[in-house]
């Protein structure tokens, strides 16, 4: 993609240099150019009806047909645009991944899409397809159960997205995290991004693809309800999906069998949460409606074998074991042909309860050995997802970004170099006049009088040098972290070369240090922005809060065998604090904990309420605090700081910002020594005043009301 940019002044040198027909000539040329690019970008008039009616054949579940279609008119359009060709192989990516399953077939025709994003002719072409090759590969990755990568180009589709204002790929991206946040069973957050995806995408119902994502997105939102015990809000988001459908569906008419497919899905799931409700009729309807509907040619039989083991679980329940081994048995044949883990292993579960209630233990035995096996396999797929730390990562590759734009500016940087040298230099010259002023003073008594304005002003210098010397070490700060980040980046490239072991070492030992330089400089900008920065404090809610830091932790725990156990306030408990700032002290506590305790020991995190505030408890079984040093744990720079257990790394500076953003909350953080091994650590924080919360909850409503 070429862009051309030129200035009033190289127009004017043009204009001087070759006279005014070659500029009128440059001029037509550029106009040409940028027309015949123009002109480029879209479907080609003859793919427009190729591509209609392919979405037909896809959009009716005929898609090795629709396939056939696409590549024989492809091969008779003699110059097919970039969109014609991306789009084609964005049919080829569906069908290898949803009919074939076949993921790395896909994953090579998501290189492709790629390929073609980067030959786009105009910014909004190249960020359109730049984004959806992106989330192709991602979904490849993620299928491949490869999730850093796929977590890598989620967050690249997301970027270009996000920096170009494109609310169509934010959508995407706010789906599959949904997605990925229902698959991890954290269904509080998959509801956040199912109602974005919705808010952001496109309004045009009566465009097909956007029509069925949103009707997708509203069964969604219902099912991360369902998960989170909120039956009355999963029910109404249900309704809400088959109003949706109803409304907008009957315009399909060439694509009814999908309206069919989306309503038996939509009442399988329904049915679910009025059986929680004790509702078993309206259940037992809903279920035999969408069995009959997705058990039909080239309907959704997996969706429908589902909806079986649901009814079959209602059977069960209801003791009705006739009806129960007549459907189990119904079932079995169906399995064989149409395979599905998920219903073969609730399948499995259903005959051993079956047999146990027989009294035929045997069976039930195996039943229920089959169905340990093939449950097994599904909870070592979600923990690997867990595992994988989507929200670790995408800090990570956000740090990364921030450090890739940082090496775009180093003509600035050198500028903010000379300029920490020329203030450093004043600073110690006026250092260097009070010193000499001092010393005067003590000699003539009346030369102080005389200077005594001057003085001051040299105070107020003195102040303002103070705060200049602490912007420039911000800056020293974020220049040092593009070089150093740099050494570790082309370390961890070099590791993969081939070397002999002491060199490996030496390279790894390179690329540690480099880290833990980055992370000492991390903690210096968060200690000299923490006095600037203006504390935005909303209402939190700190069980929520709490709960969030502990499971963020969780995996760095468990790398040392250790555990943590968090008791939470009986009842929802909102302050008024930085979120970002108090779950960063939490966290900062939390982890000092991890590091300076034993593998396999156990850390207590504990909320308390007060009459006028809230307690946070941190308890560890470490190696604790020596009695020098308990005075000095507080101070910025510290010396005070030890290696971990396990030799982990500690610069110092973790509880002067902890302590720093407590006490600009209006709170206080102290530590007291265990009765046996270990530190307590206490966190108190005053409860908002009536007036206050009440202020900003009418605030919250307002905003939420326009």
């Amino acid at each position: 993609m070429t862009t051309i940019n030129c200035s009033f002044k190289s127009f004017r040198c043009l204009f001087y240099g070759l006279g005014n027909i070659f500029l009128l000539i440059f001029l037509f040329f550029i106009i040409a150019c940028q027309q015949k690019k123009a002109n480029e970008a879209g479907y080609s008039d003859a793919f427009k009806p190729v591509f209609n009616k392919t979405s037909v054949y896809f959009g009716t579940n005929k898609v090795e047909q629709g396939l056939h279609y696409l590549d024989s008119s492809m091969s008779q359009i003699s110059k097919p645009a970039i969109d014609d060709r991306f789009r084609t192989e964005g049919f080829h990516f569906v069908y290898w991944t949803r009919t074939k399953g076949d993921y790395k077939k896909a994953l090579s025709i998501a290189d492709t899409m790629l390929s073609l994003a980067n030959q786009s002719v105009t910014q909004q072409q190249y960020v359109a397809n730049y984004a959806e090759a992106n989330f192709a590969k991602g979904d490849s990755y993620f299928n491949l159960e490869q999730y850093n990568n796929a977590y890598q180009d989620y967050f690249k589709g997301y970027t270009i997205a996000k920096n170009n204002l494109n609310d169509i790929a934010l959508s995407d991206y706010t789906y599959r995290m949904g997605m990925i946040m229902y698959k991890m069973q954290n269904y509080k957050l998959a509801t956040g991004y199912f109602k974005e995806c919705y808010r952001l995408s496109s309004k045009a119902e009566d465009i097909f693809t956007v029509f069925i994502r949103n009707q997708e997105v509203l069964d969604n939102i219902a099912l991360s309800y369902k998960h989170n015990n909120q039956p009355d809000s999963a029910l109404l988001y249900f309704n809400e999906a088959l109003k949706f459908i109803g409304t907008y569906g009957p315009q399909f008419k060439d694509r009814l069998k999908m309206m069919d497919i989306a309503l038996g899905v939509v009442y399988g799931n329904k049915a679910e949460v009025l059986i929680a409700k004790d509702k078993y009729d309206e259940a037992v309807d809903l279920l035999k409606k969408s069995i009959s509907i997705n058990f039909k040619k080239d309907y959704d039989a997996n969706d429908a074998e589902l909806s079986e083991i649901k009814l079959a679980t209602l059977y069960y329940n209801n003791q009705k074991d006739d009806a129960l081994f007549s459907l189990l048995k119904t079932m079995r044949g169906q399995l064989d042909t149409i395979k599905n883990s998920t219903a073969e292993a609730d399948w499995n579960h259903l005959m051993s309860k079956y047999y146990l209630r027989k009294k035929d233990l045997q069976k039930a035995f195996d039943y229920l050995q089959a169905y340990n096996n093939l449950n097994e396999s599904n909870l070592k797929k979600l923990y690997i997802l867990k595992e994988s730390d989507v929200n670790k990562q995408w800090d990570s590759y956000d740090k990364q970004y921030q450090i890739d734009r940082l090496k775009d500016h180093d003509k600035l940087k050198t500028i903010y170099l000379y300029v920490a040298i020329i203030c450093a230099l004043m600073a110690l010259i006026i250092i260097f006049l009070i010193f000499r002023n001092w010393r005067r003073s003590k000699h003539d008594i009346k030369v102080v009088n005389a200077l005594k304005a001057d003085m001051e002003k040299t105070l107020e210098e003195l102040k303002t040098s103070s705060l200049e010397k602490d912007r420039i070490l911000r800056t020293v700060a974020h220049d040092l972290r593009n070089p150093i980040g740099g050494i570790a980046a082309l370390t961890n490239a070099m590791a993969d070369d081939n070397y002999t072991d002491d060199q490996k070492e030496l390279l790894n030992l390179i690329e540690e240090t480099s880290h833990n330089s980055l992370e000492l400089i991390n903690e210096i900008l968060e200690v000299t922005n923490n006095g600037l920065a203006q504390v935005k404090k909303e209402l939190v809610e700190i069980n929520s809060l709490s709960s969030r830091s502990v499971e963020l932790l969780r995996f760095k725990a468990a790398e040392k065998d250790q555990q943590i156990k968090l008791e939470l306030l009986s009842a929802p408990v909102e302050l008024l604090i930085s979120r970002e700032k108090i779950w960063r002290v939490i966290s900062n506590l939390i982890s000092n904990a991890i590091k300076f305790s034993p593998s396999g020991s156990t850390i207590n995190v504990k909320i308390a309420e007060h009459a006028t505030d809230i307690e946070i408890l941190v308890k560890d079984a470490g190696i604790g605090i020596p009695e020098g040093m308990k005075d000095k744990i507080f101070n910025m720079f510290t010396e005070a700081k030890r290696p971990g257990t396990a030799g982990e790394k500690s610069f110092g500076l973790g509880l002067s910002i902890s302590k720093q953003i407590i006490e600009n909350h209006n709170g206080k953080i102290w530590f007291e020594s265990n009765p046996g091994p270990g530190i307590t650590f206490h966190i108190k924080l005053p409860k908002p005043l009536n007036r206050e919360s009440t202020l900003l909850k009418d605030q919250r409503t307002t905003s939420l009301t326009v």
